[in-house]
């Protein structure tokens, strides 16, 4: 059209998408003082998603990130009024969460013990106060509810509109009508964009494109995995009387929720099963678009919400809604820096809560972007934890009829996902199903998480979890597979470790810039070290094993295999002679553990394991039944083991043989669940839990892994030793403890709140149940004054709350089992 501004042929940086994610980076960015921001919407602005959604604004988040980002929402959305003149209909009236049983009573507990230590307020309140809170409500069947009086709801489209001039204001180029066609790289570096009105060059674009996000993705060559669903919602007739303070409402058992909207009730729905939309793609003419009613589809919602509130049985639906949104694989938003690609960031995939999350997510993504890394924990919504497989549509659809649903499901520990499942496989994954296994779902991996007795098989017993937030059905078998470890032998199929072979002349140089301690060792050797952010953050826990003069194994968590590669190509200096390659599916690895791990093994291999011959930390390849494998002398459950690699090819004859030779011995098949719980009596650290890019590897407890005085590499310092050698001169302000419960009976899971002589000092980040030391076991951050003493800190008396009951817990900064470490290296 005549009248419509032109393109600029430059800009700094291209946001896709003029919805509130879009709105939200663009004006966050113009905050920080960026020029020469473009913002391309492709038909007007909220047209796709966030017109039509409800707008609630529940900052009561299950994670402290999320909801700090949601915390500071609110008080945008509050403040955009005054600064813009554009209304964002934010009212406060609170949020009322109903637990109708009491495993969802024991979560709301939970819930409010977390989000009180981060910082906002929470009521556990009783049947008769929730009906004063919500005169409409049955209250016959309730246990009790949540109350949240700083939640509310907003007007969607307005915060949006509000964010865009804002971003105006700032000095951003909004322009509507452009579609992006096609995305400018130049090999890993990404230089603009290709529109329907010709191309700009860019030094960064921004993908918050919404329903349309895969597909933009797609032009860039990177894989942002989401799928829309339909979303349904009715609008009642005006209600005379309704009273419009009306709290929130959120029935989470009945999959509903509701908000009282100009004297009307909207009722909406997070149903078990979910319909995928547009499939085969979005239509081209689709803005502000409404989907087919399907009242029997909703039908069941419909009727457990007349009897949560009467009323509804005489009032007549005035709207009954059905418009798209996007879900991701695993219920989390999609944020951060392409893999595949530098300079080129994505917010999208918000699961139904864009608009609580967008001031927080646009905020922390334009830091992101000006900073050029996290600017704090962001781990949980990293597009980096994604595979590369869940871009896969079949995979996707199958998926998000689930992931939409689990947004108001139990959110119990240890909950798997039944959908899309056995995509990845190990070589033994049918022997361990044989034994008994139930399977549990990391990063597609099928990874046996504990193992059905074949007694109770016997018995007609399924492998099947039975949900709860105490003592799951599985308990005691882990307790026996958790002992097998301690006093005899077991086994783990671990083939999803994440690997990683980096090989070339300059390996060695590439790796002791990134890892903070020194792998310049003799093939043969295994390191245990950390990568560090440059404020002294832990990106990467992992080993390195050195396998020759120029080639090196880096063994990483399965959930961060794509991040690892993301961080190496980063930060291999270029021209290196080095190459990264993901070697994951190639070797199955069984480690063997126990105290008689080293009399079974012998019975299969003429290699000497003794310490003399085969010392703690180093691996060697040795000839095992009648196979070679390669044998890494390494513990993450404490005890004196092997880690078995062998290739694909022979991994279920090298099993065989162990299982044979394991009979007499009492070999006990063992599965992650106790991993994790051995690991937590040796206080060994969890990535993405107890360490993160946030938390520095001295306050972590980690500074004997960091060798700040080795030699530097032709490329420098390792990344983060100023920030070592800084707080090594500040002193620490927190410590990682580990803590044991005084009472055997409670379960730790994560988040749960630290008193420290009575005052809040933190939260556990990890835990589970300690079968040997009798009680859960817990790792947790505490605050302390720079410069005091261990003594200081463990002299203080600790309680942990545990669903709103502090409980009393000795805390250690050494290993409460082994502190020595005998036991791995005897």
């Amino acid at each position: 059209m005549a009248n419509e501004p032109p393109l600029p042929k430059e800009a700094r940086c291209v946001i896709i998408g003029g919805g509130v994610a879009g709105c939200s980076v663009a004006y966050h960015l113009a905050k920080l003082g960026w020029r020469d921001i473009v913002l391309l919407e492709r038909k007007q602005l909220t047209c796709g998603t966030t017109w039509h959604a409800a707008g609630l604004i529940g900052q009561g988040r299950p994670s402290p990130t999320q909801q700090r980002l949601a915390m500071y929402s609110a008080s945008l959305y509050d403040a955009l009024p005054e600064e813009t003149g554009v209304e964002t209909g934010l009212k406060r009236h609170g949020s009322l969460l109903l637990a109708i049983s009491k495993e969802r009573a024991q979560e709301l507990r939970r819930l409010a013990s977390s989000v009180r230590m981060n910082g906002l307020e929470a009521h556990i309140i009783s049947p008769s106060e929730c009906r004063e809170k919500y005169p409409l409500l049955n209250i016959d069947d309730l246990e009790l509810g949540m109350f949240i009086p700083t939640d509310g709801q907003a007007d969607p489209a307005n915060v949006a509109l509000a964010l865009a001039k804002g971003a105006r204001l700032g000095g951003v180029a909004i322009h509507e009508g452009v579609k992006v066609t096609g995305i400018l790289r130049d090999r890993r570096r990404v230089r603009g964009v290709v529109t329907s009105r010709g191309e700009i060059r860019a030094e960064v674009v921004v993908n918050c494109a919404g329903l349309w996000g895969r597909e933009v993705g797609l032009m860039a060559g990177v894989k942002v995995p989401l799928q829309a669903c339909e979303h349904f919602y009715i609008v009642t007739e005006p209600i005379e009387g309704l009273p419009r303070n009306l709290p929130v409402l959120r029935a989470q058992e009945e999959c509903a929720y509701y908000k009282e909207d100009a004297g009307k009730i909207l009722l909406g729905a997070f149903e078990p099963k979910a319909k995928p939309w547009a499939v085969d793609g979005i239509p081209e003419d689709f803005a502000f678009g409404q989907l087919p009613e399907d009242v029997e589809h909703f039908a069941p919602i419909l009727e457990k919400a007349i009897r949560r509130l009467p009323i509804l049985e005489t009032a007549g639906i005035q709207t009954f809604f059905n418009g798209p949104e996007s879900f991701t694989p695993d219920g989390r938003w999609l944020m951060g820096e392409a893999p595949e690609l530098d300079r080129f960031y994505l917010l999208c995939g918000y699961n139904s809560i864009g608009i609580v999350s967008s001031g927080g997510a646009g905020k922390a993504l334009a830091e992101w972007i000006d900073g050029g890394g996290m600017p704090f924990d962001l781990t949980d919504v990293d597009i980096r934890r994604m595979q590369g497989f869940q871009n896969n549509k079949r995979y996707l659809v199958a998926r998000v009829e689930e992931t939409l649903g689990l947004l108001y499901a139990d959110h119990f520990p240890y909950r798997q996902f039944e959908s899309a499942r056995g995509v990845r496989r190990s070589p033994l994954h049918d022997k361990m199903a044989a034994l008994g296994a139930c399977f549990g779902e990391v990063a597609g991996w099928e990874r046996p998480n504990w193992f059905l007795p074949e007694e109770a098989r016997a018995a007609g017993k399924p492998a099947r979890y039975a949900y709860s937030w105490g003592r799951q059905n599985w308990f005691d078998y882990a307790r026996a597979e958790h002992m097998a470890i301690r006093e005899g032998v077991g086994f783990f199929d671990m083939t999803s470790f994440g690997k990683i072979r980096i090989e070339g002349p300059d390996a060695e140089d590439v790796l002791q810039r990134i890892c903070a301690n020194d792998v310049a060792v003799a093939p043969g050797r295994i390191v245990y070290t950390q990568w560090l952010n440059e404020k002294g953050g832990i990106e990467s826990d992992l080993t390195v094993t050195r396998l020759s003069d120029e080639a090196f194994l880096l063994v990483v968590p399965s959930t961060s295999v794509v991040k690892d590669l993301h961080w190496l190509a980063r930060n291999t200096p270029d021209g290196a002679r080095a190459v990264a390659l993901d070697v994951t599916a190639m070797e199955c690895v069984i480690p063997v553990m126990g105290p008689r791990a080293r009399e079974l093994l012998a019975k299969l291999t003429p290699a000497d394991l003794s310490n003399e011959a085969f010392p703690f930390a180093t691996a060697q390849e040795i000839e095992f039944a009648m196979a070679l494998v390669r044998a890494h002398r390494i513990s993450y459950v404490g005890e004196l083991g092997w880690e078995l690699y062998v290739t694909a090819d022979m991994a279920a004859h090298v099993f065989e043989a162990l299982w044979e030779a394991g009979a007499a011995m009492g070999l006990k098949p063992c599965g992650l669940h106790v991993l994790d719980s051995c690991r937590m009596e040796k206080a060994f650290r969890h990535l993405g839990h107890d360490i993160t890019p946030k938390d520095h590897v001295l306050e972590a407890g980690l500074g004997f892994a960091v060798k700040a005085d080795k030699a530097p590499s032709k490329y420098g310092d390792f990344i983060g030793r100023e920030a070592v050698l800084a707080k090594k001169e500040a002193g620490l302000e927190k410590r990682l403890l580990q803590f044991k419960l005084a009472d055997p009976e409670p379960m730790l899971y994560h988040h749960e709140p630290i008193y420290r002589d009575g005052k809040l000092a933190g939260y556990i980040t990890s835990g589970a149940y300690g079968h040997y030391l009798g009680a859960a076991m817990g790792l947790g951050y505490v605050d302390c004054e720079a410069g005091e003493s261990a003594g200081d800190v463990l002299g203080s008396a600790y309680e942990i709350e545990v669903a709103g009951e502090r409980i009393g817990a000795r805390a250690s900064l050494r290993p409460m089992y082994d502190p020595e470490a005998k036991r791995m290296k005897a």
